[in-house]
């Protein structure tokens, strides 16, 4: 078993082992400039987004929130992003799809720090704080957004209940994550059970495993530069290059990568 599966295994402790891993990744990271921290998404054939210069580089990472935040309009939109990272997709979505404005929040102080001071876009804002308790009103947001990050929660339909919470009537929940074979049932058990209505729901394993084809060298690179050798393993689990645990557990089908649109149900148009 992997590091990582440790840290799916272990339930509650888990939250503080994640909350001294992604800061101590962005006092790592931040010099080389690091926007995304999720794993990465291609079509076959490719997508053929088209991209800024100074995006290019991030192609593969941006495709997923591409996949992800295409699912609606989000133009004219409150937008919530839960578990923002390093902020690149929070970035590329207010820029290109137009939401009137775009909160990204994520627990870690360490990347809420370098989003501030990184990405200066009109309507951007990030803030700190819990996705199990998030720091925002009643049906105040139009849309929330999750990326690759509910793996590390505690308790998953928790986070399910606030985000139903936090959107209005007719909101939507855009949604992408992985779990391993043992928390399949667990997962879709949780899904099934949110207050809110599934607009659709994909598989998109093979799609990840041909974005972590293509960011491999530039993930394997960072690692050996950035971590310590002991942490090698598990940072080659969290970038997902070839030949990592996650890596082959997606290739075998042990590991499943899927995305979701959910709507609030609107109960005053019944009837």
């Amino acid at each position: 078993m992997s590091l990582l599966e440790h840290l799916f295994a272990i339930g509650r402790i888990r939250k503080t082992l994640w909350a001294w891993w992604y800061p101590f990744l962005t006092r790592r990271l931040r010099s080389d400039d690091i926007l995304f921290l999720n794993y990465a998404f291609e079509t076959d054939p490719p997508v053929g987004l088209a991209l800024d210069p100074e995006d290019e580089p991030n192609r593969a990472c941006i495709q997923l929130y591409h996949h992800v935040a295409s699912a609606i309009d989000l133009s004219g939109k409150e937008v919530l992003e839960v578990s923002c990272g390093h902020g690149g997709g929070a970035s590329w979505i207010t820029r290109t799809k137009h939401p009137q404005s775009y909160t990204g929040l994520d627990l870690n102080p360490e990347g809420v720090r370098f989003c501030q001071k990184r990405h200066a876009v009109t309507g951007l804002t990030f803030v700190q704080g819990d996705a199990q308790k998030l720091p925002f009103a009643d049906q105040s947001m139009d849309a929330v957004i999750n990326v690759e990050a509910s793996h590390c929660y505690p308790d998953f339909p928790t986070f399910l209940n606030e985000v139903a919470r936090v959107l209005r009537p007719g909101g939507h929940f855009l949604y992408a994550d992985f779990r391993f074979g043992d928390g399949f049932d667990v997962w879709q058990k949780a899904v099934n059970s949110a207050p809110l209505e599934i607009v659709n729901q994909r598989d998109i394993s093979s799609e990840v495993l041909r974005g972590m084809d293509a960011n491999a060298a530039s993930s394997l690179a960072l690692v050996q530069k950035r971590l310590p050798k002991l942490l090698h393993d598990l940072g080659r689990d969290f970038a997902g290059v070839p030949g990592s645990r996650v890596y082959e557990a997606l290739r075998s089908g042990e590991l499943s990568y899927r995305s979701w649109c959910f709507r609030k149900p609107d109960h005053s148009q019944d009837g």
